[in-house]
């Protein structure tokens, strides 16, 4: 890579998820409070740092250093909403702001500078702004490349030009980010940023690969990734204006439809459909009139046209359908004519479907389903949510309809122990007991190092005739929740194929086998 790093203007947030759990879910970010991702504190308050809890410990040690310690889950999309607030306001004042990641955003620092008296000033301002617009308090800090500038802001530091360098020398090589790289760093004596940039590039590559070649540059104020800068909201309205004013309602409506096409080619071109049409007019005396039109469904164009129609019919008309209510008329005809799509949504993969158009049969699925749940019960109709988990019945869960589809575990992998591809087809929801036999009769035991006593050769379920074993596979061991002796569980899986085809998994858990699933 070639070039010099772009002076950055960078805003940081301390502590943000703790500030967006008291935007969205209302925590006061004044008591101790951690935010937990995997057991662990991503994230704490300055009251909980002040009882001892750092980033980095255990749920049940950091509960031990503060008693009184209120804990949040880690939620990137809380973190994400409560933060666009903020980057709406700086971009207010500057042009061209990348997210960082939620709680921190840069721009490039030469265009503030020069239109706001400076980078001090600038900096300034953009905190002052910050916390009149979304009362939250921010540091900003300028150096060469997003990386230095996001650890001068921990400081609120302008670092001067071409001193990045120097800025970076005596930070700890924690500062990179890379936990395993600074471990390792640190046990070969590498302590600094400074030690760190001074090794030769060539060896670093050799021996920490790509990343720790990247990290080295990083180390030595080499950081020239271009900002990724937000675009702005494309405008997505259409306007049509008419020189003879429409003051009867089939000239409208055939305006109307066109402009209606218009905007549903304009949103399908950005993959969007509408869900909420904002209608707008404005007669030739001046007089705005303005309606918002909802729909359940996705709003196509000829759904758009004939809510335009209906919107300008009573406008034109100023008839309600009911007498002695009758709206003022417009004193003069349409000259202009604006749609906006107030409320959009993704449009990838929606298609015309078996039954008509897109929507419909969507609509008449949630129908019917809702009315199920409405005469057995909310928990008689539930969907299928997958996460993470090493097991089958672990990585599914039943959410009722209706309900937000948040998975039990998060993610997919990496989960170490996870069941090797491919996945079974029917998962039992109550593992059946069985009993595994050697070829001699003798039941075949797993010792806790995962030694199979003998290969599996018959397989009894439950009061069934024995069944003949003829391919199997694992053990699998899985060790979970050993910190907390009321969860703990330990069992090894296996999958056999028996004669007749079938192909099942199977686990043992305290000497006793269970069918957890089959296979297709």
């Amino acid at each position: 890579m070639t070039g010099s790093p772009v002076r950055t203007l960078l805003l940081w947030c301390p502590d943000w998820p703790v500030l967006a759990a008291e935007i969205v879910d209302g925590v006061p970010a004044t008591d101790p409070v951690v935010v937990l991702h995997a057991n662990r504190v991503v994230a704490c308050s300055e009251r909980a740092r002040a009882e001892g809890v750092r980033r980095g410990l255990r749920k049940r040690e950091a509960q031990g250093r503060c008693a009184q310690l209120v804990v949040v889950e880690h939620d990137p999309g809380r973190d994400a909403r409560a933060f666009e607030p903020v980057v709406a306001a700086v971009e207010e004042l500057v042009a061209g702001v990348e997210v960082v990641r939620p709680g921190a955003c840069a721009v490039a620092a030469r265009g503030p500078s020069r239109y706001l008296g400076g980078e001090e000033a600038a900096a300034e301002r953009i905190v002052e702004h910050v916390a009149q617009a979304c009362a939250v308090e921010s540091q900003v800090g300028i150096a060469d490349g997003v990386f230095a500038a996001g650890l001068a802001a921990r400081d609120g530091r302008v670092v001067p030009p071409d001193g990045t360098p120097g800025f970076l020398a005596g930070l700890p090589v924690e500062a990179l980010g890379r936990t395993a790289l600074t471990d390792l760093l640190r046990r070969l004596g590498v302590r600094t940023l400074g030690d760190f940039a001074a090794l030769p590039a060539g060896d670093v590559l050799a021996r920490f690969g790509f990343d720790g070649a990247l990290a080295h540059r990083l180390a030595a104020g080499r950081d020239h990734r271009p900002l990724a800068v937000r675009q702005p909201p494309v405008d997505l309205a259409v306007t049509a204006d008419h020189d003879e004013p429409l003051d009867r309602v089939d000239a409208a409506a055939f305006a109307a439809r066109a402009l209606a096409e218009r905007l549903h080619d304009r949103l399908a071109a950005h993959g969007l459909a509408c869900t909420r049409l904002g209608i707008e007019a404005v007669t030739a005396h001046g007089q705005e009139l303005h309606r918002v039109w909802r729909h359940d469904g996705l709003l196509t164009a000829a759904a758009i046209a004939d809510r335009v129609r209906w919107q300008l019919d009573g406008w034109l008309s100023g008839s309600t359908g009911r007498t002695g209510a009758r709206p003022t008329r417009p004193t003069a005809g349409i000259i202009r004519l604006r749609l906006i799509p107030d409320g959009v949504i993704a449009r990838s993969g929606l298609q015309p479907g078996l039954w008509g158009e897109t929507g419909e049969e969507r609509e008449r699925a949630h129908r019917a389903l809702n009315r199920v749940q409405g005469i057995l019960g909310p928990e008689a109709v539930v969907t299928a949510v997958l996460g993470g988990g090493r097991s089958p019945g672990d990585q599914v869960r039943l959410v009722p309809w209706g309900d937000e589809r948040l998975p039990a575990r998060p993610g997919p992998p990496p989960w170490p122990g996870r069941l090797p591809p491919p996945a079974p087809a029917v998962v039992l929801p109550d593992p059946l007991a069985a009993t595994v036999h050697d070829a001699a009769g003798e039941p075949v035991a797993v010792s806790a190092r995962l030694q199979v006593s003998a290969a599996p050769a018959r397989l009894t379920v439950g009061a069934a005739r024995p069944a003949e074993i003829v391919g199997w596979a694992g053990p699998w061991p899985v060790d979970e929740r050993w910190w907390a002796p009321a969860e703990a569980r330990r069992r090894a899986r296996f999958q056999v194929c028996l004669a007749d085809g079938t192909a099942l998994l199977l686990a043992v858990e305290a000497g006793q086998w269970l069918v957890e699933a089959v296979y297709d």
